[in-house]
């Protein structure tokens, strides 16, 4: 049994530190596209000629709160109006339709050409909504905005210019964060994405690897979409999907990390929750439809097959983590056995893995916060935090993960959108959801406190610091579930947009 359980550790062990080492060779990819010139072709906007037609599609579903924000922002787009349409794609079924329709109109009557489409049903969820747009859309070329996203006023004139390019099939910008600093969540969320669009869509996009159209805050070429074979509503995350259908096909992406489109993060625990359970089903169902494709296909390096096949595995590694911790505890009372002081001696390799991800995240972080000489005193804070809580969603995203390779379906679930403004103080949602799930995060909760105790008790520490990890994020996600849910408002980064 002891050979067993160290099997399956080093194994899950093994896993990380193989996933580690794809994230260094995208760091590597990210420092040599800091000494690459930018060369590529593009169109220039004063021979109006080469203005081409543009479609911009947004998509609502329920968005109240934001939709009036969304529309007169939009409505201040510089791009010339007769090469312009923008398509509301309203599948609301509460009383926002109407405040929708309100708007639209007045904008109509002032020369903009916006038109409301709404939909008898939401068959295909978003993407059968972009699907119904795309059957009538005028443009060329397609941008796509959710709800929450502000871009600024010069944006088309920022992106469309690199579709001189006639392989180009997408895109896609950074994304900002207008309510950063409201709370703890919204700056650990912001630390991921901040990761995610300096370091890996970086890193992919210089490597010639497959990356991804976000869903929102970028533009898709329109004969792309379709020879594609258009939008697919069988995954929850149709963005990932599209994208690599699209490059399977032959056509490029690029990403411009210097567009940023800011866009207000999720502000509460159970927001946040449905946001990540969908992202991380919809890349476990993305896996099962497309790797056997990118697997197949000669055309690829061995490269970019290894990096697609984390890509999309990405999410499944709170799978690994979620096991590595449960294993890890009758491991703890193997630790001081000399019976297997040779295997251990072993495993020290493996603590690379940590630092791996620190040199990645801090490299994504330094680029961001350059003039901040406490950069990496806050960074190391953000760092052990994120990676904590990350653990104590674990079993959450695990659900998600199984049911998407599994082929559970279920319906998508548009995150809740908030838009504090200024000068609100706090959000206030108040009772518990209890469930099985909440229930087996109380257990693990006390099994990694178990776990802190036996260090302590037998004298092995190797494991601390994962336990504590892996306890305090448990903890989090258990009173922030459990507790009314107060975020106390700290101004919300809205600089620009605040009298939209």
């Amino acid at each position: 049994m002891e050979i067993a359980v160290l099997i399956i550790f080093s194994l899950l062990m093994l896993a990380v530190f193989l996933y580690s080492l794809s994230l260094l060779h995208l760091l590597i990819n990210f420092r040599k596209s800091r000494r690459q010139k930018n060369t590529s072709q593009k169109w220039h906007f004063s021979d109006p000629s080469q203005i081409p037609f543009v479609t911009i599609q947004l998509p609502l579903y329920n968005d109240k709160p934001v939709v009036e924000r969304l529309l007169r922002n939009i409505a201040r787009i510089d791009y010339p109006l007769d090469k312009l349409e923008v398509q509301v794609l309203d599948d609301s079924t509460d009383d926002s339709k109407a405040l929708t329709a309100g708007i639209i109109s007045e904008l109509k009557a002032d020369g903009f050409p916006i038109e409301h489409i709404t939909r008898k049903n939401r068959i295909g969820f978003k993407a059968g909504a972009l699907k119904a747009g795309l059957e009538i859309a005028k443009g060329e070329f397609i941008a796509i905005f959710d709800s929450d996203f502000l871009p600024q006023p010069d944006w088309l004139k920022k992106t469309i210019p690199h579709f001189k390019n006639e392989k180009l099939g997408v895109v896609q910008t950074r994304w900002g964060h207008l309510n950063e600093n409201y709370s703890l969540l919204t700056r650990l969320q912001a630390f991921l994405l901040d990761y995610h669009f300096v370091l890996e869509q970086t890193g992919r996009s210089f490597g010639k690897h497959f990356i991804n159209f976000n869903g929102t805050a970028g533009v898709w070429r329109k004969s792309c979409i379709l020879e594609a074979g258009n939008w697919e509503g069988d995954t929850l995350t149709e963005d990932l999907d599209l994208s690599y259908r699209a490059q399977l096909k032959g056509w490029e992406f690029k990403y411009l990390e210097e567009v940023v489109t800011p866009a207000e993060l999720p502000i509460t625990i159970a927001a946040a929750r449905s946001q990540q359970f969908r992202w991380n089903k919809g890349a476990a169902e993305n896996f099962q439809k497309n790797f056997g494709k990118v697997l197949r296909d000669k055309n690829l390096t061995f490269a970019t097959r290894v990096q697609g096949l984390f890509h999309l595995l990405n999410s499944s590694f709170f799978f690994v983590v979620l096991l590595m911790g449960i294993v890890s505890i009758p491991v703890l009372f193997l630790i001081n056995d000399p019976a297997y002081s040779s295997v251990f001696e072993v495993m020290t390799i493996f603590v690379l893995s940590p630092l791996i991800f620190f040199i990645t995240y801090y490299s994504a972080y330094k680029e961001l916060h350059k003039s901040d000489r406490f950069s990496i005193l806050k960074f190391m804070g953000l760092f052990l935090t994120f990676f904590s809580i990350a653990m104590g969603l674990s079993l959450h995203n695990s659900v998600a993960i199984l049911e998407g390779h599994f082929g559970k379906k279920s319906e998508f679930i548009r995150t809740p959108k908030f838009n504090l403004s200024n000068n609100q103080k706090s959000f206030k949602k108040t009772g518990v959801k209890w469930n099985l799930q909440l229930i087996l995060e109380m257990l693990l909760m006390l099994l990694f406190a178990f776990g802190i105790f036996s260090a302590f008790k037998i004298g092995a520490y190797s494991l601390l610091p994962f336990h504590l990890m892996m306890f305090f994020g448990f903890s989090y996600v258990v009173l922030t579930s459990l507790n009314v849910e107060i975020f106390s408002g700290k101004k919300s980064d809205l600089t620009g947009f605040e009298n939209l």
